[in-house]
């Protein structure tokens, strides 16, 4: 009964900004690392940045100054705040629960004009 749920995802113009969601059922998402993945048409799915137990956060290089991860513990969520959007940015985005492989079903984000 362990789910993990994306939303947020979207159209949104180049430049543009959108907030991604990942709601757990089933289990307390902060005793664990969360991370944030994507992938594209073609491309290997990529690690999108990591926020651990303790709250830190790292990012990959490619969205490295532009997106940000948080958690808000009492509501059980993970946040993907994407700023500065490109067109390169279009992916499927998905949250998974280090140590245990939970995956959610993802969210597409579309950066286009």
């Amino acid at each position: 009964q362990v789910q993990l749920v994306e939303s947020g995802g979207g159209l949104v113009q180049p430049g543009g900004s959108l907030r991604l969601s990942c709601a757990a059922s089933g289990i307390i998402l902060s005793i664990n690392h969360m991370g944030w993945y994507r992938q594209a048409p073609g491309k290997e799915r990529e690690l999108v940045g990591v926020i651990t137990r303790g709250g830190n956060t790292t990012y990959g290089d490619s969205v490295k100054g532009r997106f940000t991860i948080s958690r808000d513990n009492a509501k059980n969520v993970v946040y993907l705040q994407m700023n500065s959007l490109k067109p390169e940015d279009t992916a499927v985005y998905y949250c998974m629960m280090f140590g245990m492989n939970y995956w959610g079903k993802g969210t597409l984000v579309t950066v286009s004009s």
